[in-house]
C-alpha cells in the first residue's frame, strides 16, 4: 500500500457529502414517510431545477417529496479531488473511480432499506433499460430512489456490480451527463405520489397507462381556423365519448408507435 494510498484514501472517506437540501429544498417541511430523491451527481445545482417548477415544485415545497443532492467532488482522490481515471485498456475520455462511486453510494445509502425493490439504486446510462410509465409506477411505490448522474465515459463497472445498481435509460441517445435524465425521469415519478396531481384519475387517462398513445385533446373555441372540434365529444354522450377516444388512441398508436401496439396486442391476447 503506498502512502498516497492509505492516507489519503482514509483522509477522503472522512468527508462528508452535504445531504442538506439547497436553494428551494433547504426551507420545505420533511414530512414523515415522505418519498425521497437522493442524486449523486457532479452538479448539484443543477437540482432542482425543472422540478422545483409547477405540480412537482409546489409537491417539494408542501413536503409531499423530498430531494437530496450529493455532490460527488468530496469524495475525490488528492489535493484536486480527482474522480476519474483513464479507462484500463487504452481509449478516449475519462470513466468515474469505483472508489470515489463507492464512498458516494455508501453516503447515499444511510438511513435506507437494502431491499432495492424498496429503494431503487439507479445509474442513469444510454445501455441501460429503457424507462417507461410500467418503471414509474414500481418506483413511485417504493420509499424513495437513489440516482447516479454519470459523466464522462461512464462508470467503473466494479462499482454497479458490487452494489447491484439498476441501469436505466431515458432513450437511445447519449448525454453529455445524467443530470438532465434524472430530472425527467424524477418528474415522471413524482407527479404519481399520492396528492401531487390531486385528480388521481388523469394519471388513469393519458398516454402509456394501458399501453397506448394519448387520445386527441380539444377545448375552446368551438371552431378554429375553420377546424371544428369532432361532433361526439360536445354530443354529451358519455359512452360515446369513452368509444371514440379509446378507437382514436388505438389508431395513433398502431400508426406512430407499432412496437407498442404489438406489445399491447399480445398482452390482450395472453
Amino acid at each position: 500500500m503506498t502512502g498516497e494510498d492509505k492516507p489519503k484514501s482514509h483522509g477522503r472517506l472522512s468527508v462528508s457529502a452535504s445531504l442538506k437540501p439547497r436553494d428551494l429544498m433547504a426551507e420545505t417541511p420533511r414530512l414523515k414517510g415522505a418519498w425521497t430523491a437522493r442524486i449523486i451527481t457532479l452538479f448539484p445545482e443543477a437540482f432542482p431545477g425543472t422540478l422545483g417548477l409547477s405540480l412537482t415544485g409546489k409537491a417539494l415545497v408542501a413536503g409531499l417529496w423530498h430531494l437530496e443532492t450529493i455532490p460527488l467532488r468530496p469524495f475525490g482522490i488528492g489535493k484536486h479531488r480527482n474522480v476519474d481515471d483513464t479507462p484500463a485498456g487504452g481509449g478516449a475520455g475519462m470513466v468515474l473511480r469505483a472508489d470515489v462511486v463507492g464512498a458516494a453510494f455508501d453516503q447515499a445509502a444511510i438511513g435506507t432499506p437494502p431491499d432495492r425493490a424498496k429503494w431503487p439504486v439507479v445509474y442513469l446510462s444510454p445501455r441501460g433499460k429503457p424507462f417507461d410509465q410500467a418503471m414509474a409506477r414500481r418506483w413511485a411505490t417504493t420509499q424513495g430512489i437513489t440516482m447516479l448522474a454519470g459523466r464522462f465515459e461512464g462508470v467503473d463497472q466494479r462499482v454497479l456490480d458490487h452494489y447491484a445498481v439498476e441501469e436505466v435509460s431515458l432513450g437511445d441517445f447519449v448525454l453529455t451527463g445524467g443530470e438532465i435524465a434524472a430530472q425527467a425521469l424524477l418528474d415522471a415519478v413524482v407527479r404519481l405520489l399520492p396528492g401531487v396531481l390531486g385528480n388521481a384519475a388523469s394519471t388513469e387517462e393519458e398516454s402509456h397507462s394501458h399501453g397506448l398513445l394519448e387520445h386527441p385533446q380539444y377545448t375552446r373555441p368551438a371552431v378554429w381556423e375553420g377546424r371544428e372540434i369532432p361532433p361526439v365529444l360536445t354530443s354529451g354522450n358519455h359512452a360515446e365519448v369513452e368509444k371514440w377516444r379509446r378507437a382514436e388512441a388505438e389508431r395513433l398508436t398502431r400508426e406512430r408507435r407499432p412496437d407498442l401496439w404489438a406489445a399491447t396486442k399480445a398482452k390482450s391476447e395472453r
